[in-house]
């Protein structure tokens, strides 16, 4: 096992380690979401907090970290009578981007049906991480159906499996840790929202602090044993800290008046979810707690609220997170010093004793238990069922694949492309369970759904010849629209722009809507129409997406190509021969052409692209996104 960073001897990074501190005296606020640069200590502090929370019981061998009062009947180690118990280290799972779904969720036992033809579970990751923590490293880049699968148990605590014949529920209580470089895309809004709190964290600037952290860094690569017997005192100090936060937690108690005063900062700061104003809770006893005070402070609550408001305050995706500092100051003063009772409005007042739900237990178990676990006798049940199927409204609509997406069900298929072995194996046992074998006639094929995306690329000719800065304003209207869409749908959308002497690929395939933002700004108009040069980087930019996205090639130019490719032939036949090698990639060709005398060169590329031609001189940029969103069918 590699040696871990002692998480005491993080240099800085206060609120990081407030933020994972409140998560390990209380699981249930639903974990830390580290966006920051690279080299900024946040796979460090994640991973140096699971040393140092204090240990938990468990059986030897359990694969479901089942609580020891609690055994799950399916647990073949805790269902025994002869099971060991032991403290063990609390459980820190690292979910890996390329990981499948039946790694995480987990699947039939192939070793037992192949030795003994039972049909077992054999547990995930999420399973591995109950009743501890799951990493996620550049969590931003998970795949959408592993996001689906965390939601889901992040939700519900219970991780439940229905495929190929199998029906398992097990307890889930994980507390999500993940960290993502936000230049590397944005995540799914409801992910994002089910990270109880976010840090944005960066290296540190004073000359000072960074040169110590280079020192430990040094001495901890050189001597890991030797630096960690060093910070061994501090770990075990804040150990016993965290351990005295959890024994303090179901004391601590927010007033009546801080009760109020966590929904009116939510109210103030604009926060839709009614899980803001829970998680605030939790968080500000959580901090009183680990201060050793029963009584949480107004201040308990402004700090808590940097953490869990920022991320929940974006409405719409361009909108940046973060909080008026002022402000929350100010609300802060206000409620650590309430006027009397007699010059407070009727608005300032606490509900009345008879609005039960609105005096709902403020110690915060009376809350809405979004990640508690369901009750035993619940949890654990296996049979046999056929598959089922289905789609969540307003998701992007499956799409039946043989190479990607998730495994949903399989199909017999004497050449199986992917081998589905459970479904398999499976085939085999039923038809004859006394004598078993495998043979072609049992081989199944994997059958995958993959969500249906899009890739737009927009070619955008801004040479002066097409009234170049209005027809851009429109162009830079219908990309930010777009992305919109794409931030929802998971689309991407790419954009390259051609003027002067060269064209240059200005956004590259992604859902980043603030970089698209930076990058359509201060796009630069007027010049040549280097036309050729446009359509030979979309065919490359498209090969470099093979088996990704399905394109959507949309051009807007007047067609009047004047710069040749290596400053040497026909500008316009060379267009029409790089037309002709991307026939067959759906196109569409919007007309920019204005002038009094036309040409009608944009209907010839369309021709020589087999794309659908429109001219665009009359349409404005809301109907030139529309016109885009119908070509998509939406």
């Amino acid at each position: 096992m590699s040696p871990i960073y002692p998480f005491a001897a993080v240099v800085g990074q206060q609120q990081l380690k407030q933020a994972l501190l409140i998560c390990a005296v209380d699981p249930t606020v639903g974990g830390v979401l580290v966006r920051g640069d690279k080299g900024s200590a946040k796979s460090t502090a994640a991973r140096g907090l699971a040393a140092v929370l204090p240990p938990i019981r468990r059986a030897a061998g359990c694969g479901y970290n089942c609580e020891p009062d609690h055994p799950l009947p399916l647990c073949p180690v805790c269902s025994g009578d002869a099971r060991a118990l032991h403290d063990g280290p609390v459980p820190f799972i690292n979910l890996p981007l390329g990981a499948t779904e039946d790694r995480v969720l987990g699947s039939l036992d192939f070793e037992k049906a192949l030795q003994g033809g039972q049909q077992a579970f054999k547990p995930g990751l999420l399973a591995a991480a109950h009743r501890g923590m799951l990493y996620i490293d550049e969590v931003n880049l998970l795949a959408d159906h592993l996001v689906d699968v965390l939601l889901d148990a992040a939700a519900m605590g219970v991780n439940t499996v229905e495929r190929e014949g199998l029906a398992v529920s097990h307890p889930a209580r994980v507390t999500l840790l993940g960290t993502m470089n936000q230049e590397e895309g944005d995540l799914r809004p409801q992910l994002l929202d089910r990270f109880g709190l976010m840090v944005d964290v960066a290296a540190p600037r004073e000359p000072l602090q960074r040169a110590e952290v280079v020192r430990r860094r040094l001495a901890f690569e050189a001597d890991p044993a030797g630096f960690a017997a060093q910070w061994q005192a501090d770990s075990e100090a804040l150990r016993a800290k965290i351990a005295a936060g959890r024994a303090l937690l179901p004391q601590t108690r927010l007033s009546d008046q801080l009760f109020h005063f966590v929904s009116e900062l939510c109210c103030e700061f604009e926060v839709s979810s009614l899980r803001a104003d829970i998680v605030l809770n939790k968080a500000a006893r959580a901090l009183a707690a680990l201060d050793g005070r029963v009584d949480a402070s107004a201040e308990d609550v402004r700090d808590a609220a940097r953490l869990v408001l920022p991320h929940r305050r974006r409405s719409k995706p361009f909108e940046q997170s973060g909080l008026d500092q002022d402000k929350l100051e100010q609300m802060t003063r206000q409620a650590s010093n309430p006027p009397p009772p007699q010059e407070r409005n009727g608005a300032d007042q606490p509900p009345p004793d008879g609005d039960g739900e609105q005096q709902a237990d403020t110690s915060g178990h009376g809350a809405e238990q979004i990640f508690a676990a369901a009750p035993a006798g619940d949890i654990a049940r296996i049979r046999v069922q056929a598959p089922s199927s289905g789609d969540a409204a307003g998701r992007r609509s499956d799409g039946a694949s043989r190479q990607r997406g998730h495994y949903v069900r399989a199909e017999a298929n004497p050449q199986p492309a992917q081998l589905a072995v459970d479904a398999t194996l499976r085939h085999a046992l039923l038809r004859d369970p006394n004598n078993f074998a495998v043979t072609r006639a049992d081989l199944h094929d994997k059958v995958r759904v993959a969500k249906q995306g899009n890739l737009i690329l927009l070619v955008v000719d801004a040479s002066g010849s097409m009234a170049a800065r209005q027809r851009m304003e429109q162009v830079k209207g219908t990309v930010l629209s777009l992305l919109e869409d794409a931030y929802r749908r998971r689309d991407q959308v790419a954009l390259i722009a051609f003027r002067g002497q060269q064209a240059e690929l200005l956004l590259p395939p992604c859902n980043r809507v603030e970089q698209a933002e930076r990058a359509l700004r201060e796009l630069p108009t007027g010049g040549r129409t280097p036309l050729a040069h446009a359509l030979a980087l979309a065919a490359d930019t498209l090969s470099r997406q093979l088996g990704g996205p399905a394109p959507l090639l949309v051009i807007l130019s007047d067609g009047r190509a004047n710069v040749a490719l290596d400053g040497d032939g026909d500008p316009w036949r060379q267009a029409l021969d790089l037309a002709g090698q991307l026939a067959g990639t759906p196109t569409l060709v919007l007309d920019t052409e204005q002038d009094f005398v036309r040409l009608g060169r944009a209907r010839e590329l369309a021709e020589a692209l087999g794309a659908e031609y429109l001219a665009c001189d009359t349409l404005t940029g809301e109907q030139l996104t529309l016109t885009i969103r119908q070509r998509l069918g939406r």
